[in-house]
């Protein structure tokens, strides 16, 4: 079993792949409802609509077909959906890969459901609503708001774009699709690689065992390469279970394949629920034997030193804002990354669309996960965070690719927390719960200063002389001694907390602008490509050549609607020769290259 065997353009969740699928993106039926009086007028019964909307694509983008950017806070959307009776022989699974903010759905007028959350994906069976061989009324009013306690990233909250936020987006914007299970079916699997132990845990999750006497069981096969290498069956006897799997393989030329930038290699998993013997469920998927771990000031890939070379990445398109245009401007992307000598992304401030994580997966980029962030410290706001980023660290855990989760950046909604205990008790425990579901990976508070407690101490210094850079840095101890301030007068750590010998990450920098009329960048813009190729060799050396400093990360791939500091224009036009970009960033180190 190959990987590309079970690679499905465009399958929405590409990390957990069964054959039987349907998707409901293109023309639905939308409607504006401004004074929220749609449920009372019922349209949840059917609504006559005043636009066609292309889903997946949000009103406010081109892509919709309507491009309308003033902020709507109540829309709804309308799909007829011809159901078969063959179909519905399985049970069928309305999934929304993401609804922002507020989604409530019915189904031939019948409440299904509802969900909070701009970010995270969720589903609802709705087998019982459906009517076979007819056309089903598929109705989903999303609700939004401007409200700073919801989780919204770079979405504005005023009525025009100012400083580094831009166009709302409100609704459906990724993709919405069906799937057909039995009954009883494998709900979620949870992949742990146990890499010094040659090893993978699975942590399985099956629905519909109470509503049966059936015995089941599960086949767990391993491959790599169409090379089977373990195949094991096991009784399933309970919702919630867990197996160790070993990789030892009898062959003596046999190795294990390890994952990293240079060799992104990956094994296929493939998961056969049986009923009575019988095979009702088969879900592929694949992982990689991969480990990240902290020693001595140092991040290690697969227990080696690992320099990092990120770049900071909003994902936005010009027609389509956060929704990735098609799969191959994703795959673009990422080897627009690539060809620029970047091994990595930091997704700033959104949870990027699991297509995108599949092909880092594939092709070999290691993600930093961003949370959207509030801007507003209150129980409401703590509650919305909460909940919706437990569902996303659950939800992506299984991406080789990402290797570090990140909740907060720059103060973002903790706005006190260089001195306010209760926003510093807001930060710890989002890293405990965390660590809890995931520890094996590391976790960054508060993002680029005032950090509380956190794996990597992240620094975000938009210096544009090298020199200074250099200078500013010179002496470790008073960076991480709060001795030295930098960033508009921020300093390393919060009030009570202290350096702990964590790794140091320049996790923003550059952010460097050509002239231009209205847009913005960090610092004085610059006139020509070559002060530009000046300029970024300058403060990307000065950084590399910090001898405690194991990475950085440049700001940004691409300009974004006002902020014109893109290394590519919105369109992904290059603005320098991307070589000339490798060339700098690949350069030796003074204090030694780290691969």
């Amino acid at each position: 079993m190959a990987l590309k065997d079970h690679y499905r353009k465009d399958y929405p969740r590409p990390q957990f792949v069964r054959e039987i699928w349907e998707s409901l993106n293109g023309s639905w039926d939308f409607i504006f409802d401004d004074k929220d009086v749609g449920e009372q007028l019922g349209y949840p019964q059917g609504f006559t609509p005043t636009h066609i909307i292309q889903v997946p694509f949000s009103y406010e983008t081109k892509a919709s077909g309507m491009q309308e950017e003033a902020f709507h806070p109540y829309v709804w959307y309308q799909k007829q959906v011809a159901i078969s009776k063959q179909q519905l022989e399985k049970n069928v699974i309305l999934h929304f890969q993401a609804v922002d903010y507020v989604a409530k759905v019915w189904v031939n007028g019948i409440f299904v459901g509802q969900h909070q959350g701009g970010y995270s994906a969720f589903s609802f069976d709705i087998t019982a609503y459906l009517q076979p061989d007819s056309e089903n009324r598929i109705i989903v009013k999303a609700e939004d708001s401007n409200s700073c306690t919801q989780p919204r990233g770079k979405q504005r909250w005023k009525e025009y774009n100012y400083g580094c936020w831009y166009v709302q987006t409100t609704g459906i914007w990724q993709s919405v699709w069906l799937e057909f299970v039995h009954p009883t079916f494998v709900n979620q699997v949870k992949m742990t690689p146990l890499y010094d132990d040659i090893s993978v845990k699975f942590d399985y999750w099956i629905t519909g065992l109470a509503n049966t006497q059936a015995k089941y069981s599960i086949t767990t096969i391993v491959s790599i390469d169409e090379q089977v290498l373990q195949e094991m069956t096991q009784t399933v006897q309970r919702e919630q279970f867990t197996t160790i799997v070993s990789l030892m393989h009898q062959h003596l030329d046999w190795k294990v394949a390890h994952w990293s930038p240079n060799s992104p290699q990956l094994y296929e998993v493939s998961f056969l629920l049986k009923e009575d013997g019988q095979v009702v469920d088969t879900v592929h998927s694949y992982f990689g034997m991969r480990k990240i771990a902290i020693e001595h000031g140092k991040i290690l890939l697969n227990n080696q030193p690992f320099y990092q070379r990120l770049i900071l990445d909003q994902g936005y398109w010009q027609d389509s804002h956060l929704t990735p245009p098609s799969e191959e401007a994703i795959i673009d992307d990422i080897k627009n990354i690539m060809a620029m000598g970047y091994n990595g992304v930091r997704k700033h401030q959104k949870i990027e669309d699991a297509r995108f994580l599949y092909w880092c997966d594939v092709l070999g980029v290691v993600v930093w996960s961003e949370a959207a962030a509030t801007y507003e410290f209150n129980d409401e706001a703590v509650k919305r965070f909460t909940t919706e980023w437990i569902d996303i660290v659950n939800q992506h855990y299984n991406h080789p690719s990402i290797i570090t989760w990140l909740p907060f950046n720059e103060s973002w909604g903790i706005a006190n927390v260089y001195n306010d205990v209760e926003q510093q008790q807001f930060t710890e425990a989002i890293y405990h719960l965390t660590k809890s579901i995931d520890a094996y990976r590391p976790v960054v508070v508060n993002d680029g200063w005032e950090h509380t407690i956190s794996d990597i101490l992240t620094l975000h210094d938009y210096e544009e002389l090298g020199e200074l850079l250099s200078k500013r840095y010179s002496d470790k101890q008073a960076i991480v001694g709060n001795r030295v301030s930098f960033s508009r007068s921020k300093l390393a750590f919060a009030t009570g907390y202290s350096y702990r010998e964590q790794p140091i990450i320049i996790s923003e920098f550059g952010g460097i602008a050509f002239k231009h009329e209205s847009g913005w960048g960090y610092g004085n813009q610059v006139a020509s490509k070559e002060e530009f190729v000046e300029r970024f060799r300058a403060i990307t050396q000065a950084i590399k050549d910090l001898d405690y400093v194991c990475g950085y990360c440049y700001t940004q791939v691409s300009d974004v609607q006002q902020e014109v500091n893109g290394l590519l224009t919105e369109d992904r036009q290059p603005k320098v020769d991307l070589a000339i970009i490798k060339e700098i960033n690949l350069a030796e180190r003074k204090c030694g290259f780290e691969k």
